[in-house]
């Protein structure tokens, strides 16, 4: 397990990584013509920290282990990122990307995560829903015997469904250490700023008043990401990583832009990000 990783994680080259990974994904979007580069790009980092940066403990050619750490992406329109990585990690080949987004797709590469792809645990789509179902992994896992965690990145978005903070209040009952929550908290969601839809500040608070364990970094700062994520469990509470990030992170012309939430690019927008991202 963990064959895919970097022994000794090199901050140069995960941050190398997370800019390949984000040219594949703009590509992808590109070819089928739709997705969210917006949020794929806000992810990428904290993606390319966790499966590439020794974190996650996994094993591409036995997807199913059932000592493996869970990844679940509760912000699933974030597809085209989230592929990216699993054909880097080895899950799926980059040829599979070529379906991205088409009917029958032999990998269902579908707009939102399907359980049926290698590395992909839960399907996504309706948002708010996967820390509840991360929560559950992570009892699970718990009562199986197995130490393994349970990691879930959600969007800054989903913060205003009620069901995150059920949730949010469950897993500190339970003393689910074993989960790890990172908010990609990007500041814009799908047609205004996120604030102004409703104010999530001060979001450290609300955490804290759940009593979790908190930390906020710059989820741009790969050396950042890396230390909280290796930092050791607390013994009895729930971690949550609240991530600063820029929506569309890496192209100038889409960084806090509301109309690259879920777009994609045309033939001259997508040559000059490219070049952004070279």
């Amino acid at each position: 397990m963990n064959d895919n990783h970097l022994a000794t994680p090199d901050i140069k080259e995960l941050e190398k990584t997370a800019l390949e990974l984000r040219r594949l994904a703009l590509k992808i979007i590109f070819q089928a013509g739709s997705g969210h580069p917006g949020g794929s790009f806000s992810a990428a980092d904290l993606m390319t920290a966790l499966f590439f940066g020794g974190i996650l403990k996994y094993d591409s050619t036995n997807p199913k282990d059932p000592k493996r750490d869970r990844f679940l992406l509760s912000k699933g329109h974030a597809s085209g990122i989230y592929y990216s990585v699993l054909a880097r990690a080895g899950f799926i080949s980059e040829s599979d990307l070529d379906s991205y987004r088409k009917i029958n797709s032999p990998r269902f590469l579908s707009g939102h995560g399907h359980p049926k792809t290698p590395g992909i645990e839960i399907a996504s789509g309706s948002l708010g829903q996967g820390l509840s179902v991360a929560h559950g992994i992570a009892l699970g896992t718990k009562l199986d015997g197995y130490d393994s965690k349970t990691y879930v990145i959600l969007g800054d978005g989903e913060l205003h469904e009620g069901q995150i903070w059920e949730a949010a209040m469950s897993a500190d009952k339970f003393k689910s250490n074993n989960l790890i929550a990172i908010v990609d908290y990007n500041k814009v969601a799908q047609d205004n700023i996120t604030k102004d839809l409703k104010d999530l500040e001060p979001l450290e608070d609300k955490w804290n008043a759940f009593n979790w364990d908190v930390h906020r970094i710059d989820g741009h700062n790969m050396e950042a990401i890396m230390k909280v994520l290796q930092l050791p469990l607390h013994p009895e509470k729930p971690r949550v990583i609240i991530a600063d990030t820029i929506k569309g992170k890496g192209v100038s012309f889409m960084e806090g832009k509301t109309a690259w939430h879920g777009v994609a690019p045309s033939a001259e927008d997508y040559e000059k990000a490219i070049k952004e991202l070279a």
